[in-house]
């Protein structure tokens, strides 16, 4: 085993140099905020006129994972992925082998993205086709409304009426976006974790991808593409739904001023890329 203190990007971690020895681990919390963790070795008994030698290992540096992997088993585990590690690490893999070609890991970011749009594009082409059909036939469902409003048992009659004429699943466009939404938070904590991340510049201002924007450029444009995306999808027929849903552009602008640039570079990238297919499914 291993025991270890962490940072975000980094670990001071006391490995042993015999595996076969049992060591006795502690921790121990002291006075004043400071904390003790370390590892009691085996007993060793070295006679008179003789010589013996003790050897442990300390490992203080980043969370690279290639190097932690080398030092003991499992101590790549400090670079903590969450619940989703088992998709966070092929992530990581991908991402990895794309800055061996790109060199740069805004590049890489990008890369990732298209992929990943690629992958699920026939999953997404459904959600927005689902999506497109439902703005196509909002006139109809208002107009309902307004006529039934009294009557909600009547409402929901002729509102199914309408879904089964025009073949529509109004959660059509919900489960597309479900089945994503485990991989966007696995590559979420992939960018938040990686030490690479840190200081590794991308373009123009952006010098340091684990940093936020230091000019806000990317979040606004991420606030934007979000507000346009909001426009290609049909109006919740409930206005306060709908108010709600114009505040968000602006609640997630904010937010994402203070998330890792690289993160809202995946995406303003993720965003595009959706817009661009929303509207092309939506024309056609």
């Amino acid at each position: 085993g291993w025991v270890a203190m962490l940072q975000h990007y980094f670990v001071t971690a006391l490995v042993p140099a015999d595996k076969k020895q049992i060591y006795q681990y502690y921790t121990n919390a002291l006075a004043n905020d400071i904390y003790l963790v370390g590892a009691i070795t085996p007993a060793r008994t070295i006679t008179a006129a003789s010589k013996g030698q003790i050897e442990e290992h300390i490992y203080i540096g980043p969370k690279i994972i290639k190097k932690l992997e080398k030092i003991a088993e499992g101590l790549e585990l400090t670079v903590d992925y969450g619940v989703l590690w088992f998709i966070a690490k092929p992530l990581f893999g991908v991402l990895s082998k794309l800055h061996d070609y790109t060199n740069n890991w805004g590049w890489s970011i990008i890369l990732v993205t298209i992929l990943l749009k690629l992958i699920f594009f026939p999953l997404s082409a459904a959600g927005y086709k689902s999506m497109a059909n439902m703005r196509r036939v909002q006139p109809r469902m208002l107009s309902i409304k307004e006529r039934y409003k009294e009557d909600k048992a009547k409402l929901n009659q002729a509102m199914m009426q309408i879904y089964k004429e025009e073949k529509i699943n109004p959660l059509g466009g919900c489960f597309p976006i479900l089945v994503q939404i485990p991989v966007f938070i696995a590559l979420y904590w992939v960018l938040l974790e990686s030490v690479e991340m840190r200081q590794a510049s991308f373009a123009l201002w952006l010098q340091d991808l684990s940093s936020p924007d230091p000019y806000f450029v990317l979040p606004l444009v991420m606030g934007i593409t979000m507000f346009i995306q909001q426009k290609l999808n049909p109006a919740p027929m409930d206005p306060v739904q709908a108010k709600v849903m114009q505040v968000l552009p602006v609640a997630f602008t904010v937010f994402f001023a203070f998330f890792p640039s690289g993160l809202v570079l995946y995406w303003v990238v993720n965003n595009i890329l959706s817009i661009a297919q929303q509207w092309q499914i939506t024309r056609s």
